[in-house]
């Protein structure tokens, strides 16, 4: 316990340092201090315990911490636009992105240290280089309140999304049922859900998405399908189509806001196995269901 606690006080020495430009130092004891006088009213018991080893002065030391933040800043900045520069392809573009934007982008981005985060950033200012206007200032300002831990929550909620061409959106199925007859009321409710849970992901993550308005909090329903209809949605490289067999099949699922939207288009990931298979399970008693590969 001594040995971790120990480590834990050298990596706070090392971030303490890192943020101000000078050592933290443990104050001095004023050992000439004897025991009646430690115990008048009036001594401070309060003292701090630490102190900044540095002879200059509030004023020099605030300018140092203020020069050593925009120096992380700019090499924050550089590692962005420079990974930016690796990611874009050599192709035609006829229009660039707008000056206000690319401000914003500066600001809202000069931050961001973590490595993965940066190369979000940077395939953000990619991705307005080639097509000016797909990412808006509220997705900047939302990707730059995100941790880590969302980023990756949104990354696996993307490879559970399907993407509607139709509507150029994308959901996460969550199920189906079938709207009762009115001879048939007893049915109501009889819904076939898929457990999401199975996937890796939990519903914590999901609700932490919808926090950060990622996701839509209420669950959205098709219209209902007729027997024969056909719904076809994809996944990166795969199709699925689904032909209902009968009628009054009524999809459910969790939809992306735009900003989700747009910010789910910097991640490439693959449909989860296990949710494929939900899929198949559930689906496949009411419906025909057909992949195939992406063209």
């Amino acid at each position: 316990m001594a040995i971790k606690t120990a480590q834990a006080r050298i990596n706070l020495a090392n971030i303490i340092e890192s943020l101000t430009g000078y050592p933290v130092i443990k104050a001095n004891s004023n050992n000439s201090l004897n025991n009646k006088e430690k115990q008048h009213p009036f001594h401070d018991k309060n003292q701090p315990s630490y102190k900044i080893n540095s002879q200059s002065s509030t004023l020099a030391r605030a300018q140092k911490r203020q020069d050593l933040l925009l120096i992380k800043q700019q090499q924050n900045i550089e590692t962005i636009l420079t990974k930016a520069m690796e990611f874009c392809p050599d192709v035609a573009s006829n229009r660039q992105p707008d000056e206000d934007w690319i401000e914003h982008f500066i600001a809202l981005c000069e931050d961001t240290s973590n490595e993965a985060m940066q190369i979000l950033w940077a395939k953000i200012l990619t991705g307005e280089t080639l097509n000016p206007g797909t990412f808006s200032i509220k997705s900047l300002q939302t990707l730059k309140h995100m941790t880590q831990r969302e980023a990756d929550a949104l990354q696996k909620c993307v490879s559970l999304s399907g993407y509607n061409k139709k509507d150029d959106s994308r959901f996460i199925l969550l199920g189906f049922y079938k709207k009762p007859s009115l001879f048939d009321l007893i049915r109501k409710g009889n819904k076939v859900s898929l457990n999401l849970g199975k996937t890796g992901i939990s519903f914590p993550e999901i609700l932490t998405l919808m926090d950060l308005n990622l996701l839509y909090r209420k669950e959205i329903e098709s219209p209902a399908l007729k027997a024969g209809q056909e719904i076809t949605f994809s996944f990166l490289s795969q199709k699925v189509t689904l032909k209902a067999k009968s009628n009054d099949l009524v999809l459910s699922y969790y939809k992306f806001t735009q900003t989700g939207d747009e910010l789910s288009k910097l991640i490439n990931y693959p449909v989860n196995k296990i949710y494929k298979q939900l899929i198949n399970e559930a689906l496949e008693v009411e419906f025909d269901l057909e992949w195939h590969t992406s063209k």
